[in-house]
Order: C-alpha cells, then sequence, then structure tokens
C-alpha cells in the first residue's frame, strides 16, 4: 500500500477549501464582466431590446464559455488561475483520471440548463395567474426549493470534509485536483514581525505626540542652555528685537499682543496657540498667558519711527 502511495501523481493532492471557493467567485465574476461587455455591444439600440431573450442570451454565452474550459481543458476559468482541475472521482484508479464526456455534459446541463431553467419560468409565470400555471409555479419553487436545501446540506459537508464545494460536483464525482505538483513554501515571519513592530511604534506616536507641547518642551531645552532652531531665547533682551518680530512666527508683528511679558506676538499667532493648549506660555521667557492685551498705537508707532 506505501508502495502504491508513493506512485501517487501529486496532481491528485487534496485542494484547500478556500481555493475551491475562490475559483467559484473567480467563475461568477468572469459570467458577469462577460454579459455587461456583451450588453455594451447593444447600448445605442432600444432600450428593452435583450430583455426577452435575456435567459436564452446567458445560457448560450455560458455554453460557448463551458465549450472551451471544462470541455476542453478539463477546468474552468477560476479553476485554471488558481491551478486546479476536475478529477473523476468515480474512476477506480488511484491515479488522475480526467471528467468522461457524460460528466461533461451533464455538468453544461445542471449548471447552465438549470439557471436557464429557473430564469425562463419565473419570466414565464411572473404574469400568469390562471390556475394551471399557479400549479406549476408551486411545483418549480418546490423544486428550486429542494435544491437549495440541498447545496445548504452539501456546503455544510464541504466545509468539515473538504471535498465538492458544490452539490453539482457531488452527484456527478467531479473532484477539485491540482494540476500540478504544489511547491512547499515556506513562511518566515521575520517581516510580519518587524512591521508589527513598527506599526505598534507609529500607533503610539500617533497617541502621544497631541499630548506633548511643543512649546514647552523648546522653553524647557532653552532653559538648560541646549540651544535649538526656534527655541526659547530667554537672553535675547534686545529693545529692538522684543518689539519688532513675533515671538512664535519672527515676522513683523500683525495686529501686535502682548501676554503679560516683554515679548510681543501676533494676534493669531498667540490666539491659535492659546486654543490649541490651554496651559500656553510664552516660547522666550515662560510667561504663563492669562490674557492677552493690544499692545499700545504709541509704542508700534515709535518701534516704526526708530527703524
Amino acid at each position: 500500500m506505501a508502495s502504491r502511495e508513493e506512485t501517487l501523481p501529486t496532481s491528485t493532492q487534496r485542494v484547500l477549501r478556500i481555493s475551491q471557493l475562490d475559483a467559484l467567485e473567480l467563475n461568477k465574476a468572469l459570467e458577469q464582466l462577460v454579459w455587461s461587455q456583451f450588453t455594451q455591444c447593444f447600448h445605442g439600440f432600444k432600450p428593452g431590446l435583450l430583455a426577452s431573450f435575456e435567459p436564452e442570451l446567458k445560457a448560450f454565452l455560458w455554453l460557448f464559455l463551458w465549450r472551451f474550459t471544462l470541455y476542453s481543458k478539463n477546468a474552468t476559468v477560476g479553476q485554471s488561475v488558481l491551478n486546479i482541475q476536475y478529477k473523476n472521482d468515480f474512476a477506480s484508479t488511484l491515479r488522475y483520471q480526467p471528467p468522461s464526456k457524460n460528466q461533461k455534459l451533464w455538468f453544461a446541463v445542471c449548471t447552465i440548463g438549470g439557471k436557464w431553467l429557473e430564469e425562463r419560468c419565473y419570466d414565464l409565470f411572473r404574469h400568469r395567474h390562471l390556475a394551471p400555471f399557479g400549479k406549476a409555479k408551486q411545483c418549480v419553487n418546490a423544486a428550486v426549493g429542494l435544491w437549495k436545501f440541498g447545496e445548504l446540506m452539501n456546503f455544510l459537508i464541504f466545509l468539515q470534509r473538504g471535498t465538492f464545494a458544490t452539490l453539482t460536483e457531488r452527484l456527478l464525482g467531479l473532484r477539485s485536483v491540482f494540476c500540478r505538483p504544489q511547491p512547499v513554501r515556506e513562511v518566515g515571519f521575520e517581516y510580519m514581525n518587524r512591521e508589527l513592530l513598527w506599526h505598534g511604534f507609529a500607533e503610539f506616536l500617533i497617541f502621544l505626540l497631541p499630548l506633548l507641547s511643543v512649546q514647552k518642551l523648546k522653553a524647557r531645552l532653552a532653559a538648560w542652555g541646549l540651544a535649538l532652531p526656534g527655541a526659547p531665547d530667554g537672553g535675547d533682551s534686545r529693545p529692538d528685537a522684543r518689539g519688532r518680530q513675533c515671538a512664535l512666527c519672527g515676522e513683523w508683528p500683525t495686529l501686535p499682543h502682548t501676554v503679560g511679558c516683554e515679548h510681543v506676538f501676533c494676534y493669531y499667532c498667540v490666539k491659535s496657540s492659546c486654543l490649541f493648549d490651554m496651559d500656553f506660555t510664552c516660547p522666550k521667557c515662560g510667561t504663563e498667558v492669562h490674557g492677552m492685551q493690544p499692545l499700545k498705537s504709541g509704542l508700534e508707532m515709535s518701534e516704526v519711527n526708530a527703524l
């Protein structure tokens, strides 16, 4: 038995559940894309031109896709993208056996024919209120309900065992296998650990920076004698420098105001700083701000004349 398992082709390896579900989603996306492109060809025609023949047109397009995918290559488009194909699970040998012609034809009948029949019956019974049509509608609804219930039970079994994602695959014996051997991937977590570390550090900085007062930090560093660009400079006592430039932006004060010390500020600079930081202090001397007073016009004109 061991020798038989060793000679088993790698194409019969079990496919992950997520890969089988992804293949189904890719098939649905392809169908929607083909139909949207097909309807764009009739964009300039009369609205509702394709409404009467929509089920038949869809069936023709899906049959065209089935002919050049599953019928010829033993795999749908979604399966081909994921390196998956169908295997005849009814075969007695353990080696890979492609689906038979009858399995492929019945697959088209169950998938394409089933969708066409459901859509056509819905369109047929929608405007019919006669008694015979009502009974037929009830029978069709009952059959569709039973099929949906069977698909639900099959999906629950698929989640447990990992084979036959759809009820059609289980009934026809079409099992998904890999086309080529899957290489063993060595997963390293160094990059992930590094990303998690930097992400946590960035989140910490985002939380911490709003709690820090840049002006107070500059004032404290200036008090320790560390010279920083734009840092508070308590030793600058030149009268011309104090009155001619804003202590925050360094430009000529616009609407000059004072905050209780000898330094001058632009009104917008000091007002925005006070709104941003309730404990705002003078960046030059560290004086706490208890109020703003406009600079007297005589002092302002004397500074201008001194230039």
